[in-house]
């Protein structure tokens, strides 16, 4: 990925790029908050009159708890690291594009980069451990292979394709500056 040079055209372009950005981190925040307060399955529901904050039927579940977290405890626990991971990153994104550090230098603009492949992996993985929670085994059983492992094999070989990219771009970045 190479930075535009610094000229009127190359600032439009960075001003874009960190409005386009920002908004992107944003609307991943937002959904990954909201998520994590209203997750896949909904929560334990309880009246005003009602007096137990626990269910007499499944004791194990409480009012305002996440269903799905009683009932695929190790499935929902991965959702939720690679939820907060999400919303983390993204925030980071965000404090990093409004703190005011300039962003046409290299490492900021890799360090935008990694921040957004952070974001985006966690919020595929949130998106597949979600999926597999709310469908039936069924659907996931009839696909060829297991539909989760062929989308995480897909997402991994996209991304590593997109690392590969940007380090084959940044040596020849190097070797010019290196060799001239």
């Amino acid at each position: 990925m190479s930075i535009p040079q610094q000229n009127h055209s190359g600032d439009k372009w960075l001003k874009h790029m960190k409005g386009s950005i920002s908004l992107t981190a944003s609307i991943i925040a937002i959904m990954t908050f909201s998520l994590a307060t209203n997750p896949p399955g909904g929560v334990v529901q309880v009246s005003v009159d009602d007096k137990t904050r626990c269910s007499t039927i499944y004791p194990t579940i409480c009012a305002g708890e996440a269903i799905l977290a009683t009932y695929y405890h190790d499935e929902y626990l991965r959702f939720l690291i690679c939820n907060t991971i999400c919303f983390i990153a993204s925030l980071s994104v965000i404090l990093l594009l409004v703190s005011g550090i300039p962003i046409n230098n290299k490492f900021s603009m890799w360090l935008l980069s990694i921040g957004m492949s952070i974001v985006i992996t966690s919020l595929a993985l949130t998106y597949l451990f979600a999926a597999k929670m709310v469908n039936p085994h069924s659907i996931w059983s009839s696909l060829p292979g297991t539909g989760f492992g062929v989308a995480l094999i897909v997402w991994i070989a996209i991304v590593l394709l997109v690392y590969i990219i940007l380090v084959v771009c940044t040596c020849v970045s190097c070797c010019r500056k290196f060799c001239s």
